[in-house]
């Protein structure tokens, strides 16, 4: 099938990475939709191929922003850990 439309972007390896290095759900539902995208574009369904891409790329950005906050929250948690243990076990 001929068609004047470019191929939406997939995000696959985005959200493969997002997947590795963020968070794993999230990341997980983002390469599902990646994967769709190929398909539905080369089955000349373009507003599915469309619809597939912009939902990888926002749960790729979701799990991005989890991992953020989570790495974040970790840092947090062992400063406040670590500050208090020192002021429990008389280091200050």
């Amino acid at each position: 099938m001929e068609t004047n439309q470019a191929r939406p972007k997939n995000y696959l390896v985005e959200s493969i990475l997002a997947t590795l290095f963020c968070c794993l759900p999230l990341g997980i539902v983002a390469i599902i939709n990646a994967s769709k995208v190929n398909s539905a574009f080369d089955s000349g369904n373009i507003e599915e191929a469309q619809k597939a891409s912009s939902e990888a790329k926002k749960w790729m950005k979701y799990a991005i922003i989890a991992g953020v906050v989570g790495i974040v929250l970790y840092i947090v948690l062992v400063l406040v850990i670590g500050i208090g243990g020192a002021f429990a076990g008389g280091g200050f």
